[in-house]
């Protein structure tokens, strides 16, 4: 079996090397998303762990319940859980999949070639579903803490710029790269992405939306699987809807 070395006179094998980039990457990660947090906030992992949970919760809520409010097809997404045991992160989610355009530069070149209005249409509904699922997730984390610092939560103080302290940075990343691949005009693009923003907290703000973000970072926190299936997702937010 091949080996792997990190560095000179390290060998690991194949499922050992998986391992520690896995775990490293899931540290850089949760650095980047925590590096505008203060020394006390950052000693309490129960509130990084709510942070997470509802971050996460808003992406998920929005991609099954907004993209059926759209009439979107649906799409495939699964929730992965790291619990790990150590004194700063111990609870890390992360959804995989959830974009209605699975790949940006053949969606792009696409899009140059579709013929009708219809067409064009649809494509761009799919990917400006995709930018607002992405913004909600950091909103859903502003929301929450704005509630527990028992603060407002409204356009003025949350603004675009501010969601990298929400652990936005990736999602605001990802969102204006997904318009930079269909809007070429840079002033037309970000009054793109500020309409989207709009939308999305519309969304966060409806308290039927909320309170169902709510229940589902609840039983993200709650939950002991290492992997939650779309299946799962769907009969889990079907249920509370239904009550």
């Amino acid at each position: 079996m091949r080996s792997f070395s990190i560095r000179e006179g390290l060998e690991l094998s194949p499922s050992s090397y998986a391992a520690v980039m896995a775990a490293f990457f899931l540290r850089v990660i949760i650095m980047q998303r925590t590096s505008y947090l203060t020394p006390n906030l950052l000693a309490s992992s129960q509130a990084l762990r709510e942070h997470i949970a509802f971050h996460e919760a808003g992406h998920v809520v929005a991609i099954y319940l907004r993209n059926r409010q759209l009439k979107l097809p649906p799409v495939f997404f699964q929730i992965i859980i790291h619990k790990e045991r150590n004194e700063q992160f111990e609870f890390f989610a992360k959804i995989e999949g959830g974009k209605l355009i699975g790949n940006l530069p053949v969606a792009a070149i696409e899009h140059k070639h579709l013929n009708t209005a219809t067409d064009k249409q649809s494509l761009q509904q799919a990917y400006e579903a995709d930018v607002v699922n992405l913004l909600i997730g950091p909103l859903a984390e502003a929301k929450f803490v704005a509630f527990c610092d028992g603060e407002e939560f409204n356009a003025q103080l949350v603004d675009l710029h501010a969601l990298k302290h929400y652990g936005g940075h990736s999602d605001l990343d990802m969102a204006r790269r997904y318009l930079e691949h269909f809007i070429s005009d840079v002033e037309l693009r970000e009054v793109r992405l500020r309409v989207l923003f709009a939308q999305a907290f519309e969304f966060i703000s409806d308290p039927k939306h909320w309170q169902c973000i709510h229940f589902f970072a609840h039983y993200l926190l709650d939950n002991k699987q290492t992997l939650i299936s779309c299946e799962q997702v769907s009969a889990c937010l079907d249920a509370f809807c239904a009550t």
